[in-house]
This record gives structure tokens, sequence and C-alpha cells, in this order.
């Protein structure tokens, strides 16, 4: 029972990934940019629900829209002060500044917040269940985490095919030019995919700190790269692969930190994007891109 334990806790772990990751690959695909401040959306949108629950203590239902909303704007507001003006520039200038935005947001927290560690309310309020005659225990953010994560992955899927404005990001992805000359904003549309990006962020807080309440400045900032990890593992620029990468990555490191060494847990992930880089630089669910010289 213990393993089937650890391997239900990897996958839970894997759909928080998976969540973040699909902001990176939504991103990299209509965008063609590594945003590395994703993560520390996720922090603003953990202390967003913070505030309004513990401190001014408002309904959970509340705290997560106001977060949403709050990464959302932010999200936006990012792309348009900090990436449209880099929309010409080499992909090193944006990557720096993209940096600078990260850590821009973890002194702001700093400052506002300090250093220190809050104890984070969880806003899962289903309980958990017990199976096997009470030798195997699933929390309620576990059962959440992974029913969210199907349903987000569903309805971005349908998103993307089925409307006009993910029909516009498809062709965004594969022309910008193109796409310019055939009546769609560009602009537009790269500001919609950072305020889904930034929203589902909000979200993959909510659930990461439920999960492991404590919160502090740099909370966002190892899932962060984790789930860029995975979105390489997965295949950059595929909603498939994030969620294959995140659910993957969850489980490797929830096994290796049982089995293993928890000090080593980090080091084996990382050895695997090592591993599948060189195996398949495209990730697992990944498309050659062949470019016209």
């Amino acid at each position: 029972m213990s393993f089937l334990s650890y391997l239900i806790s990897g996958i839970s772990l894997g759909s928080v990934y998976a969540i973040i990751a699909l902001g990176y690959t939504m991103v990299y695909g209509i965008a063609r940019m590594l945003n590395f401040a994703h993560g520390d959306i996720i922090m603003v949108g953990g202390f967003a629900i913070f505030t309004m629950v513990s401190t001014l203590g408002m309904a959970p239902l509340v705290g997560i829209v106001t977060a949403v909303a709050v990464c959302t704007l932010l999200g936006v507001t990012i792309e348009f002060v900090a990436y449209r003006p880099l929309r010409g520039a080499s992909s090193l200038a944006v990557l720096i500044t993209a940096i600078g935005v990260s850590y821009l947001l973890q002194n702001l927290a700093l400052l506002i917040f300090g250093s220190n560690a809050r104890q984070f309310t969880s806003v899962v309020t289903v309980p958990g269940i017990k199976l096997a005659g009470g030798r195997l225990s699933i929390s309620g953010e576990t059962i959440v985490t992974i029913i969210v994560c199907i349903v987000i992955m569903a309805a971005l899927t349908a998103f993307i095919n089925k409307t006009r404005i993910g029909q516009a990001m498809l062709a965004v992805s594969e022309d910008r030019g193109a796409a310019t000359l055939m009546g769609i904003n560009v602009n537009r549309t790269i500001a919609i995919t950072f305020a889904i990006g930034s929203a589902l962020a909000a979200i993959a807080g909510a659930l990461l700190c439920s999960t492991y309440p404590s919160l502090t400045p740099y909370t966002g900032s190892m899932p962060g790269i984790k789930a860029f990890v995975a979105a390489v593992f997965g295949g950059i620029g595929s909603i498939p692969g994030a969620l294959l990468g995140g659910i993957i990555l969850g489980v490797v490191e929830n096994l290796s930190k049982a089995y293993i060494s928890s000090q080593l847990s980090d080091a084996i992930v990382f050895s695997m994007l090592i591993v599948i880089l060189l195996v398949r630089p495209t990730g697992i669910l990944g498309k050659k891109i062949n470019e016209k010289v």
C-alpha cells in the first residue's frame, strides 16, 4: 500500500506541474518565448489567496477568484510592459528580461510580505477518503488536484480546437506573419495567451500551497523550474505533452524521495531531462520543426 500511496501523491504533484507547464507550453508554442517569471506568478496567486482568506477572512472561493483575477491582470501587464517591446528582439534579450521580471516579483513580495514563511490555509474543503480497510488514505487535496488537472486539460484542448480565439492562437503559432495578413491581431492573441497561462498559474498556486501549506516569496521558483522541465520533457508547445511530462515528473520525484533519497530526488529529475534531450530533443510528444533557409 505504501507504493500505491506514493504513486497517487506523485500523480497529484505531477498534476500541479502539468497545470504550471501549460503556461510555459502555451506561451512558447504561440509567442516562441520562455516566460521564466511564470513560476513567480504562482507565488503572487498564493499571496493573493492568503491575503483574502487568512488576513481578510474571506471565503476560499473568493480568494481563488481574486487570485485568478490578480494573476491574469499581472500576466497581461508583464506581456505588455516587458515582452511586447521585445517582439522583434533576440531570444537572449527576452530571456534576460524574463529573469529580471522574476527577480522583480520576488523582491516586491519580500518588501511587502517579508521573508518569513506564512502558514497557508487550504482552500480545499473536500474530505479525504480511506481505502483497503483504512490502509490507503487519499487526502482531499490530492483528489481535487487530479480532477482539476483533468478538467483543465480537457477544457483547454476544446478551447484551442473549437473556438475562434483558439484557432487564432494556432494560426499565430504556425506563422505570425501570415496570421497578420489574414486579419488576426497578433498582439491581442499573445496577450490572451498570457492571461490564460497566468490564470492557470493562480489555480496551480492554490493547489500547491494547499498541499504544501508554507508560503514564501520563493514558493514558485522551484515548482516553476520543474514545470518547465516537465514541458520540455513532454514536448514544449504540446498540451498533451505538458500533461504527460508533469505526471511523469511528479511520480519520479515522489518515488525517488521515498525509495532512493530526498536529497537526490531533484538531481534524478534533472538527470532525466538531460537524457531525454540527448535521446529525443523535441520531447516525448514534440514534433520536429523544419525551418526554411
